[in-house]
């Protein structure tokens, strides 16, 4: 995998691009230093003759601001075989766009050619790790570079489990040389449904493979945490951020909101918080080093 296309890892704090904020990305000076997009809201529109203006407002933006690429639909630990079709379009649009880095979630999204359209967890198993990393790996060779895969928020888990989700989750990087984008969010939001450190969880994780955090929000129900999407970053995840900037440096950070999405000033606001606690790490390294 060495000759993969790496993706950096150093663009500061990006948000993600939703059509409701078209209007002031085609119109204004972004502050953020790059956006993310749902690939699949963009993936196959003009090869399939359709045109579709969110590819054109895409492209429009791409000539001011970096774009990482973040699929929902890999569906990378399925039983069911590689969808070329999607892995073609996925490539196009890469193509087109050249991201700064793609990436997907480390899970299974549906069974025998259905959608299921959830991101549902896989056993932590040496099988599971060895069925993905190979399907990981002829991902990566299609589309020539390497891609990141996000830990997912989980609800349940498997009684045939045989590691720890962070073993699971760094076993998976060892074996396919993917890229790790960690979601910090997650990983609070599970510590508290299943009783683990989430500092455990940062510091079993190989730091030459993490290249991207996200942040998000989430809500309390019937005593446990829901990942939702739809509100501000938590202190709890805010201060679990600033632990994995210490572990792994500063990495390109995302403000993630889908549901219930405020103004583009709400979005700014988080990344100008995100923006700061990176650079009180990076003023507190030198300072150590000085000393």
């Amino acid at each position: 995998m060495s000759s993969l296309m790496k993706g950096t890892s150093s663009l500061g704090v990006g948000v993600g691009l939703r059509p409701t904020h078209f209007p002031y990305f085609l119109s204004q000076k972004p502050q953020v230093e790059w956006v993310e997009i749902i690939s699949e809201n963009f993936m196959g529109l003009r090869s399939m003759g359709l045109g579709g203006r969110p590819l054109v407002v895409l492209e429009k933006i791409r000539q001011d601001l970096q774009v990482a690429m973040h699929g929902v639909s890999l569906s990378i630990g399925s039983a069911d075989a590689l969808d070329t079709v999607y892995l073609k379009r996925l490539k196009e649009l890469a193509e087109r766009i050249e991201p700064f880095i793609i990436s997907d979630h480390l899970c299974w999204t549906g069974i025998d050619g259905r959608n299921v359209h959830d991101l549902l967890p896989l056993p932590f198993t040496p099988s599971a790790v060895n069925h993905v990393a190979s399907k990981i790996g002829m991902v990566q060779d299609f589309l020539g570079r390497e891609i990141l895969m996000e830990n997912v928020s989980s609800y349940v888990t498997f009684s045939t489990s045989e590691m720890t989700e962070w073993e699971f989750f760094s076993e998976v990087a060892r074996q396919s040389g993917c890229g790790l984008l960690v979601d910090v969010n997650n990983i609070y939001v599970n510590a508290v449904n299943h009783g683990f450190s989430p500092l455990d969880y940062l510091h079993g994780l190989p730091t030459h493979s993490v290249r991207q955090f996200h942040l998000a929000g989430h809500m309390e129900s019937d005593d446990i945490l829901i990942d939702t999407h739809s509100c501000l970053v938590a202190e709890n995840v805010w201060n679990l951020y600033r632990e994995a900037l210490k572990i792994f440096g500063t990495r390109s950070t995302l403000i993630e909101w889908d549901e219930e999405i405020p103004p583009i000033e709400t979005l700014f606001q988080e990344a100008s918080k995100a923006k700061a606690i990176m650079r009180e790490e990076i003023e507190g390294k030198v300072y150590e080093q000085e000393a």
